[in-house]
């Protein structure tokens, strides 16, 4: 079931390529965003026969902007459309991304973002359960 869950969400997101978001909330959706950031929210739906649902949505985001170390229920995938910004996954060496690549957090893992001298604009696509926050901050 996992398995057809990533595959959906990784063919959503390699289609997708129009979602500019590190859509990244480091707080329940009813929390403001940090300052410098400007999310549009794209499209939610359920994931057939699961007690998933996918969201869907773009962000841009200001230059040298930190977005905050935090987690989402679900596998998170995006794609830079302009700008870049440095990814801190838990675990990982940063990476450095730029307009053109993508990227994939897994469930459950802390990370961070921070945006480069031209900001960023980040489509972004996410699996979680049903009925849970987005994201919520690292602990």
């Amino acid at each position: 079931m996992l398995n057809r869950i990533w595959t959906t969400s990784i063919m959503i997101a390699a289609t997708a390529c129009t979602f500019s978001a590190v859509a990244q909330q480091t707080t329940p959706a009813t929390a403001s965003p940090p300052s410098g950031i400007k999310r549009t929210p794209l499209q939610r739906f359920a994931v057939p026969g699961t007690t998933y649902e996918t969201v869907i949505g773009l962000a841009d985001i200001a230059p040298d902007v930190s977005i905050g170390r935090h987690t989402h229920p679900g596998p998170e995938s995006g794609y830079i459309m302009a700008g870049g910004f440095d990814l801190m996954i838990d675990g990982q060496p940063v990476r450095t991304l730029k307009a053109g690549d993508s990227y994939v957090v897994p469930e459950h893992t802390v990370h961070d973002a921070k945006s480069g001298r031209e900001g960023a604009r980040v489509i972004a696509t996410y699996v979680i359960p049903k009925g849970r926050p987005l994201a919520s901050p690292a602990k």
